[in-house]
């Protein structure tokens, strides 16, 4: 059934793989059973020594795994953050001339966070398209079972600019790339598609919309519909969006006809996670993907203020918590993978909050 479900997907945007003329239409034949494949990557992940990591770290590793072994991936936002030195990475393996290296311990992180975690979010690409070199730098100094969930930039997301001085000129005019197919498969799909297979999923983040852009969620709906069915086949896509009155049946509808699953996300003026995830409908796609942010009602630079350097669980929040456990429950329940990523500005520590969640999922 799963392999039936991803097929249908394929054919739909088969048209747009001939649009692009990559030269590889042979081998667009993307993996009919997600899980096989994954598995299948995962035996290096399983591999990797534990007795070199923080103790913390290599507890967490083997829990982390075993939840992959079922299609339940857990990873954090992004992962440069020195606060996790001494749980999850090793100090000493950043140093230069005796000294902590904060250029070696950017560069070569991930290489340690691949031991412990089987996917990681990337926010980075959100601010901009990256370059080829930029694809190979990073996922040739990635462990090759590590994943990523990848945000779609802004340049395609985003209706008129923000008015903030890091847009300049552009600040506060309208975006002519927001939804522009042709502007996502030539700088950003075509790229990475060497990498698709070490690519879990495409986010598309969607700020709140005001209604001045447009006045009806319809209208939305009805150019997200294009735009996605003009996306090429060979990557998940899902979609976040942060305006709680789009949440309903024919959004869900517009996501579940492309196989194209909403993102459920925490976020402070988003209704809770348990909230989204118990809306009729909102499962649309053969897969899950959730990103737990912010609490309810907390603005970003407050959370900000108040957890860095991210060393520690400063604030439990038993509901994202017992929701992030639904989503992962149902997705074994349904033979379908799941893609948890949890922010550091949720509870204050991302691998904390990842490893409370894994405790209360029964292997």
């Amino acid at each position: 059934m799963r392999g039936e479900v991803s097929n249908r997907g394929l054919e739909r945007r088969h048209g747009a793989v001939e649009e692009l003329e990559w030269g590889l239409r042979g081998s667009l034949e993307t993996r009919s059973s997600d899980r096989r494949v994954m598995m299948s990557q995962l035996s290096l992940f399983d591999s990797e020594p534990e007795d070199d990591l923080p103790e913390r770290a290599a507890a967490l590793a083997p829990k982390l795994r075993a939840l992959a072994e079922q299609g339940l991936y857990f990873g954090t936002s992004s992962w440069k953050y020195e606060g996790w030195l001494g749980s999850i990475y090793r100090s000493d393996r950043y140093e230069t001339r005796g000294r902590f290296s904060k250029k070696k311990f950017e560069s070569e992180c991930l290489r340690e966070y691949g031991k412990i975690f089987p996917i990681v979010g990337g926010d980075f690409s959100f601010y901009q398209f990256p370059s080829p070199g930029y694809w190979k730098t990073l996922f040739d100094g990635a462990p090759g079972p590590l994943r990523f969930g990848l945000k779609v930039p802004e340049e395609v997301t985003v209706p008129r600019w923000p008015n903030h001085a890091r847009y300049g000129g552009r600040a506060g005019t309208v975006n002519q790339g927001f939804l522009d197919p042709g502007l996502f498969k030539e700088l950003f799909a075509r790229p990475l598609w060497r990498y698709r297979d070490r690519v879990a999923v495409l986010m598309f983040e969607f700020g709140a919309i005001a209604k001045s852009t447009f006045a009806r969620p319809e209208a939305f709906y009805e150019r997200l519909g294009l735009f996605l069915d003009a996306l090429p086949p060979g990557f998940r896509y899902a979609v976040e969006i942060r305006n709680p009155e789009y949440l309903g049946e024919e959004y869900f509808s517009i996501l579940r006809a492309r196989n194209t699953a909403h993102l459920f996300n925490a976020w402070t003026r988003m209704p809770e996670l348990l909230e989204q995830i118990e809306t009729p409908g909102a499962f649309t796609a053969d897969f899950s993907v959730a990103r737990a942010l912010l609490k309810h009602g907390t603005p970003y630079a407050r959370a900000v203020e108040s957890y860095s350097p991210y060393k520690a669980v400063q604030e439990p929040n038993p509901a994202a918590r017992r929701a992030l456990q639904t989503i992962a429950e149902r997705s074994r329940r349904a033979a379908q993978p799941a893609f948890v990523f949890v922010n550091n500005r949720l509870e204050g520590y991302a691998p904390g909050t990842i490893e409370a969640v894994a405790d209360a999922i029964t292997i």
